[in-house]
């Protein structure tokens, strides 16, 4: 069986060159306040891209550093698929791969 923290590590390093390769990855921090946000995904103060690229990807980080408890569940497709249908462009290959990442995250396995 493979070492689930190498697992979600490959899967972060995937996500990273995803938004890389669809032009959604930013160059540019977020404002501060934008991570005091209490809303799920920062929905109220980030774009998704943002959010997965400053918040998701170094948290996820974290836990993979430190060996920590990685989190039962995500809903990044679900939340996904409702973002992406209110911006221009398609991203088919970014949700599949969030929707990965779920089922990954969702593995009895992991917890």
């Amino acid at each position: 069986m493979t070492d689930p923290y190498l697992r979600c590590q490959q899967y972060l390093d995937r996500l990273e060159r995803r938004l890389q390769s669809e032009g959604l990855w930013s160059n540019e921090i977020p404002e501060p306040a934008s991570f005091d946000s209490t809303m799920p995904f920062c929905v109220d103060t980030m774009t998704l891209p943002e959010w997965l690229q400053f918040v998701f990807l170094p948290r996820m980080q974290e836990l993979i550093e430190r060996r920590l408890p990685l989190p039962s569940r995500a809903g990044l497709h679900q939340y996904a698929e409702v973002y992406f249908q209110q911006q221009p462009g398609s991203y088919p290959a970014l949700i599949r791969l969030l929707a990965e990442i779920d089922a990954f995250i969702a593995e009895p396995t992991m917890h």
